[in-house]
């Protein structure tokens, strides 16, 4: 879900580390997912028209403009992994120091399409819908737009005051990470080993740098070799798309599905084609390849499901409701 360095094995296992020490620090700065405070139709009287606007300018969007449903989706997946679901990682800073100014979230895509939406919601109801709403309700209309599962988005959230470059820096969960720190830092933020299996399901769209996984191209251990869990033909092709040292170029996380959300993520991923590490880390435990393996087999037939469950679940991480924090004006900004 997040973009990664092109990094040797020692440097990966150092950031590995500094992960870990992260979320045990943040596993104390936010609640867990438990989105108290939150309810469908939490707008039902104060901006009735909330959902229908947004949809409109989402479906307008992404009927030109596809490849942005993927970064729209992971936007908001970055937002709540990091001081929870609070519009946090839609804040600039006059010196880059907030969190869209990280190197995991420089691939991310769409702020504007977050302003224009949050300028016709404001148009209709002034200082009414905070930011993290309307990040949740985007995600949701992006995956709906490119053929995609609905759920009910719950609302109710309020918008932080606070984003720090460093937290989103070190507490992103890095596509190197194995299987141990990928449920470990699900398990952070209340989320289970299911959850991790079925969100993960969203790379069945979007593109990867060349950098987030050239190393398991050509110096997976430093050794100037390739990663043994990669199937051998695909890294003949990614080796086509990606020269040594490329940073820049892109590859479709899921060939030939890119701009449709379907289960065919887990196919590739049983048949070890998962681009990134995190990807392939699904293979090494029971439950993760027990539910992968059946999606892949029987065209997914739980998947649309379980993933609104679980992008509703994810949701609700370390949400501020009531009184607390605020109703931005502007997204990229405190009042």
């Amino acid at each position: 879900m997040s973009p990664t360095f092109n990094t040797k094995s020692a440097t990966i296992n150092m950031s590995s580390l500094r992960f870990l020490v992260q979320l045990i620090v943040l596993g104390f700065a936010f609640n867990l997912a438990d989105g108290q405070g939150l309810k469908v139709g939490f707008y039902q009287k104060t901006c009735p028209d909330l959902e229908s606007k947004v949809k409109e300018v989402v479906d307008q969007v992404i009927s030109v403009a596809p490849s942005l449903a993927a970064p729209l989706l992971r936007m908001h997946f970055h937002d709540c992994f990091i001081r929870g679901c609070d519009g946090s990682v839609l804040l600039e800073s006059p010196t880059n120091q907030s969190e869209k100014y990280a190197f995991p979230n420089l691939s991310l895509r769409g702020f504007q399409i977050i302003d224009k939406v949050k300028t016709a919601v404001e148009k209709a109801c002034p200082m009414v819908v905070s930011c993290a709403d309307i990040l949740a309700l985007v995600a949701r209309d992006v995956t709906v737009a490119i053929k995609g599962p609905f759920w009910e988005v719950e609302t109710g959230r309020r918008d932080g005051r606070v984003s720090i470059l460093n937290e989103a820096l070190t507490g992103l969960i890095p596509p190197s990470a194995n299987i141990s720190i990928l449920k470990q830092g699900f398990q952070q933020r209340g989320l289970s080993v299911k959850d991790l299996v079925v969100l993960s399901g969203s790379h069945t769209i979007g593109i990867s740098h060349c950098s987030s996984f050239s190393n398991r191209l050509y110096n997976f251990t430093g050794q100037n070799d390739t990663d043994p869990t990669l199937d051998p033909n695909y890294i003949v092709k990614l080796k086509i798309k990606c020269n040594p040292g490329d940073q820049n170029s892109i590859v479709e996380m899921d060939p030939g599905s890119v701009k449709t959300f379907d289960e065919s993520y887990y196919t590739l991923v049983a048949k070890r084609r998962g681009l990134l590490q995190s990807d392939a880390a699904l293979l090494d435990d029971n439950e993760t390849k027990s539910y992968l393996k059946f999606q892949a087999l029987n065209h997914g037939p739980t998947f649309f499901k379980d993933f609104g469950e679980s992008m509703v679940k994810m949701g609700r991480i370390g949400v501020l409701t009531g009184t607390t924090g605020e109703i931005r004006k502007v997204c990229t900004k405190v009042n």
